[in-house]
């Protein structure tokens, strides 16, 4: 499966360094005092629950960051739909890499198969529509990167990767500066002095603040926490002169009811914090 353009070589390096450092710092003392220096051996990743499978690409980057003599056997591929019971790869090599690498492999790879499933799950209740789901910002603190890529191998869509390549003025932003108008106009101006391209999103809670997004042609209306109805007249009131978005209290009992009402977006923060973490393990081949 290609790789969405955020997960480059610097990100993946630093990320993996750190976590590493995080776990390992002055020594992983179990296996050095308990297994031989020189000694091979094999392991192979079971799948312990039917699940989305996401994080091989990022397994093997892992292993090979720390021990590139290791050798990994992929027998299932991220976004391939697995079953309990079967085996995702094999890794043979270093007996104390393997054993030194085995926790943070593991918690990556469960943390996103379970959002690669739950992405899914929700991406395939609006098949048929025009609508699409999206991911958010409220992502694990540097584990961003591998939360959304989860999002992307399980076919949703992902929103801005973060504060610097999108402009998105929530509530409080335009509270702050005085409304929507004024919120958008200084914003505007912040970008043509820093020779900045990004889309603009406004975030509305009535039809009076839809109507302020209309009329600053905002590229993306965002339409938080409204009722079916409410989003209905919305909907009609923009008419296609911008983006809409559905956001706020997005369940997947919700989902294709407001999709139906035709908004091309539903943004949920929960395909990743509400996404459940899937059982899998490392076990030597003896």
């Amino acid at each position: 499966m290609n790789r969405p353009p955020y997960v480059t070589k610097d990100r993946l390096k630093h990320f993996i360094t750190e976590a590493i450092k995080e776990d390992i710092e002055n020594g992983d003392h179990s296996t050095l005092g308990s297994v031989p220096a020189h000694s091979k051996q094999k392991a192979h990743l079971i799948i312990k629950e039917d699940c989305l499978l996401a994080g091989i690409d990022l397994a093997l980057e892992i292993f090979n960051f720390y021990d590139p003599s290791l050798q990994i056997e992929v027998l299932k591929n991220d976004g391939e739909q697995v079953s309990k019971g079967e085996i995702a790869f094999i890794v043979s090599g270093n007996a104390s890499s393997i054993l030194s690498m085995e926790r943070l492999v593991l918690n990556c790879m469960q943390r996103m198969s379970g959002i690669a499933t739950l992405s899914k799950e929700m991406s395939d209740l609006v098949k048929g529509t025009k609508t699409k789901i999206l991911d958010t910002r409220k992502t694990t603190p540097n584990f961003r990167m591998c939360e959304k890529w989860a999002v992307y191998m399980g076919g949703a869509t992902n929103h801005r990767y973060g504060l610097f390549d999108m402009v998105m003025l929530k509530d409080n932003h335009n509270d702050f500066a005085g409304g929507i108008v004024q919120s958008v106009t200084s914003v505007r101006k912040y970008l043509q002095e820093k020779q900045l391209d990004l889309k603009i999103e406004v975030e509305t809670r009535n039809l009076l603040e839809v109507q302020q997004a209309i009329d600053v042609k905002a590229d993306i209306i965002m339409l938080d926490n409204m009722t079916i109805k409410e989003m209905e007249k919305a909907v009609l009131l923009i008419d296609g002169c911008a983006k809409t978005e559905a956001s706020g209290g997005i369940t997947k009992e919700r989902i294709l009811e407001i999709a139906s009402i035709g908004v091309d977006y539903i943004s949920s923060g929960s395909i990743i914090y509400g996404a459940s973490v899937k059982d899998m393990s490392l076990k030597a081949i003896k």
